[in-house]
């Protein structure tokens, strides 16, 4: 069983990088701010093979752009801790996850507009059934249709949202290469993404990403930084994560590709949230 993380397919970016944003929704989170410069990401390289259908997981383009697995000591240990999956991470034991002390999860639903991952199902319902806030998310692939479509596909597939206690909003997760588009097309591809989710859902996505690609891909776009919530990559010992350029603050921060956690075989992302746990609540229900 794989552990965690597949091949990487030789997944090469174009001259730009990502990292998320924290908008309105959660404006009233006790915030930290990081590094706004490029520095956790080399310069993205230029756009490369296509990433088959389905391999695509979070940290898949950062790990290829920076060449990094984790980073040690974790700093980002403490705190309100999360876990990401996918079908990489095999069956989990979420009994065990909650166990261990993982307050949250997202797990991924989707990719592209025919791909759903076979172990979303199994992987969301038993999260909640052991009373670990979860939410899905959507590997972007700009490379094989448009936001809007993708939103639709998420939403009706493991991206809907529901006020229980225990359902975040969806992740657009966007990475690895430019995707031969220039900035003003990805910047239109992101926003009809996150307009289609939100007159599906109610919810603003959160955008993960790495000031990398963010940065280089999108031009150190600020457009979003008032509407998503920002998942900031940086696997780093640092106090914080550098994030993009234009945004001031961060909401999740994915600070290791190869945690151990009770319930899960082999590596898998850690996360931090950036606040108590009545302010993931928040988050998860909509609430000031």
């Amino acid at each position: 069983m794989l552990s965690h993380r597949p091949p990487t397919f030789g997944l090469r970016r174009g001259r730009r990088t990502l990292a998320g944003v924290l908008g309105a929704a959660a404006a009233t989170l006790p915030i930290t701010a990081g590094t706004a410069t490029a520095g956790a990401a080399a310069a993205p390289r230029p756009s490369g093979d296509a990433l088959p259908l389905g391999t695509g997981h979070m940290g898949i383009g950062y790990q290829a752009d920076t060449g990094e697995r984790s980073a040690g000591p974790l700093s980002g240990s403490g705190g309100v801790q999360g876990i990401d999956v996918s079908h990489y991470q095999g069956a989990v034991n979420w009994a065990g996850v909650r166990a261990a002390g993982v307050q949250f999860a997202w797990i991924k639903a989707t990719e592209g507009t025919t791909y759903k991952d076979p172990r979303f199902n199994a992987n969301y319902l038993n999260a909640y059934r052991n009373k670990v806030i979860r939410g899905a998310y959507h590997f972007a692939r700009p490379d094989l249709s448009g936001g809007a479509a993708q939103a639709r596909y998420f939403a009706g597939h493991g991206g809907a949202w529901s006020r229980d206690n225990l359902t975040l909003p969806g992740v657009l997760d966007i990475e690895g290469d430019c995707y031969g588009r220039s900035a003003a097309a990805l910047r239109t591809w992101i926003t009809d993404f996150y307009t289609t989710y939100k007159a599906r859902t109610g919810r603003d996505v959160v955008i993960y990403t790495s000031a990398g690609w963010w940065n280089g891909c999108t031009g150190s776009w600020r457009g979003m930084s008032a509407k998503s919530p920002l998942w900031a990559a940086h696997w780093t010992s640092a106090a914080g994560p550098t994030i993009p350029a234009g945004f001031p603050f961060w909401t999740v921060w994915q600070y290791s590709s190869t945690g151990r956690v009770g319930g899960v075989l082999g590596n898998v992302d850690r996360d931090k949230f950036n606040g108590t746990r009545s302010r993931l609540l928040a988050l998860a229900n909509n609430t000031p």
